[in-house]
């Protein structure tokens, strides 16, 4: 498939206040999320390289122990294997993130 309609996709659930929307490539992935209020994503690491920005609201990301507030319009880079994590600010937060190789556990 080359061509979609992100709204009309089926969201999965990744955790509790946290859909996404997959597209596959062969060498990246593109995911829409969509965080609630408040939700908090744990901090974590990946081989994935990942680039993101913030469609709508405002997150707040830890990235290599440096925090940020991200708002719409602004964009990301965290690295490979760098511990990173955030939280959904106060109101509902959408966010597009590239991640190189892909990210097939998100298939």
């Amino acid at each position: 498939m080359n061509y979609y309609t992100v709204k009309d996709m089926e969201p999965k659930k990744l955790a509790e206040g946290v859909e996404m929307r997959v597209i596959p490539g062969e060498k990246m992935t593109m995911v829409f999320f969509r965080i609630e209020p408040g939700i908090k994503i744990p901090e974590h690491a990946h081989p994935h390289e990942q680039v993101g920005t913030v469609l709508k609201g405002s997150i707040e990301l830890i990235i290599n122990d440096e925090k940020r507030i991200v708002n719409q319009g602004d964009a990301y880079h965290v690295p490979s294997n760098v511990i990173h994590g955030g939280r959904c600010l106060e109101s509902t937060a959408e966010v597009l993130e590239i991640f190189s190789p892909p990210r097939e556990d998100y298939l």
